[in-house]
């Protein structure tokens, strides 16, 4: 990870190193480890802190627990140097700034309103606001991370993961909570709430925004935008046309390792197909031989795209290679996740289920597994297949979601032509069944924390099994 960044001071981390050692295994008091940095180190940059964090797990790998995370900055918080950077508005960091800004004005309406009696419909106002804040939290998920992950970076996102997912599943729960009217539960987790919430934020902006800024080209950030704005953001609005700009004072590492070059590098597909043009292959109108017919590369792309399943393909190195880009996809997605390593895409309470089913596809003791979500008119369905090649090795697993909801309404028979009653009732369906899941995704996410979430679908990892 050091070969991110210029000009870091080896023996100033070996010392940093050693007291925070001895302050996680209770040599030295939070005072005293404190005084230490402040007489042997004077200061630190996000970015150092993020290293160390980053290292000393690669020894440890101990369980990283919502108390560590709020611990973690304790023992540097008298030499922690930060200064917010100016970038342009529409620059992702920027994006997360802007959204922590309002969700700050929503919390100081909680704390508003925490002192009068409760008006129900006027916390269910604002709690509709408060929900949208997990747009933030997937968008980190599906783009930030895997760039970060792609560079070294997995400890900090890890722990940052964790934290994401406790406050998002801190949120729903309080939202039902005040559905089912358990009015004084619900009142007496607001201050915790808050204070979890200003936490989150506090660490983004001090270590993940500061260090994603040395750590991330202007190139990167300027693809990583358009992936973003296919997600989604949570109270701001951000122009299509617009995007990060050039020259952005930064001393982020251009060079990438050579699977993340090849995943995430914008314009890589245009040079390839342009390269392959050129010497007569895969041209988009070449017709290209399949099992069983041929097809040009537009003509398979167009298919994949208008499938009413999405499908996802992690490969026998447990990489995520493919995802389909669907118009209706039941779980957001991003270009991000492509090269990225599977277990990256599960929280560490579900990575044990992801590995077991590769484990089983791997050895052929299984070879599928199944998974569904069913709530209120709302019905998801996920299966898992080893992918085998003609001699029955392993070559990955294959993932199938498809919400049936409207599959499973269907009765009777329908073997007559009716343009129109279809057309309404498509459209009907969509619109509803999009509301149903957006709706569901609160209870949801309470309901399924200890489940394993979709295969390289990291922004839901916590949804389905």
């Amino acid at each position: 990870m050091r070969e991110n960044f210029q000009n870091i001071d080896g023996k100033k981390l070996e010392i940093v190193h050693e007291i925070k050692s001895a302050y996680d295994e209770g040599k030295l008091s939070l005072e005293e480890a404190r005084k230490a940095l402040k007489d042997r180190v004077q200061h630190l940059a996000p970015y150092e802190i993020a290293i160390i964090e980053q290292e000393m797990v690669e020894e440890t790998e101990d369980e990283c627990v919502k108390e560590d995370i709020q611990a973690m900055l304790e023992v540097f918080q008298d030499v922690l140097v930060t200064k917010e950077q100016s970038l342009p508005e529409n620059h992702p960091i920027s994006c997360y700034r802007r959204e922590n800004a309002k969700m700050k004005e929503l919390l100081l309406s909680v704390e508003d309103l925490v002192q009068y009696p409760v008006i129900k419909n006027q916390w269910l106002e604002l709690y509709e606001e408060l929900l949208k804040f997990k747009i933030h939290l997937s968008r980190k998920q599906n783009q930030l991370y895997p760039v970060l992950e792609k560079k070294g970076f997995t400890r900090p996102t890890t722990t940052m993961w964790t934290l994401d997912d406790f406050i998002r599943d801190e949120i729903a729960e309080c939202y039902n909570l005040l559905l089912e009217d358990q009015e004084e539960e619900f009142i007496g987790k607001q201050a915790e709430l808050v204070a979890d919430v200003r936490d989150l934020m506090d660490k983004e902006e001090n270590i993940l925004y500061p260090t994603s800024l040395e750590m991330i080209s202007d190139e990167e950030f300027r693809y990583m935008a358009e992936g973003d704005r296919e997600i989604g953001f949570a109270y701001i609005t951000v122009e299509p046309e617009k995007s990060p700009k050039q020259n952005i004072s930064h001393t982020a590492s251009q060079s990438t390792s050579p699977l993340s070059g090849l995943s995430s590098a914008p314009g890589f597909a245009e040079e390839l197909a342009g390269l392959l043009g050129k010497y007569g292959f895969n041209k988009k109108e070449e017709k290209l031989n399949v099992t069983t017919g041929q097809l040009t590369l537009e003509q398979i792309n167009l298919i994949y795209q208008h499938m009413p399943v999405d499908l996802s393909y992690v490969d026998e190195n447990e990489l995520v290679c493919f995802y389909t880009d669907t118009k209706h996809r039941v779980f957001p997605r991003s270009k991000n996740v492509i090269g990225r390593d599977v277990k990256n895409c599960h929280p560490k309470a579900s990575v044990h289920i992801v590995e077991e089913i590769i484990k089983k596809f791997r050895s052929g003791e299984q070879d599928k597994a199944e998974f569904w979500i069913n709530k209120p008119d709302l019905f998801i369905y996920i299966i898992y297949y080893a992918v085998r090649d003609e001699n029955g090795k392993f070559r990955g697993v294959l993932e199938m979601m498809q919400d049936c909801t409207h599959i499973r309404s269907l009765q009777g028979s329908q073997t007559l032509l009716t343009w129109e009653q279809q057309e309404k009732g498509e459209s009907k369906e969509t619109s509803e069944n999009e509301d149903k899941r957006e709706g569901s995704e609160a209870s949801e996410d309470v309901d399924n924390k200890e489940s394993t979430g979709t295969l390289g679908n990291e922004g839901n990892r916590e949804s389905t099994g």
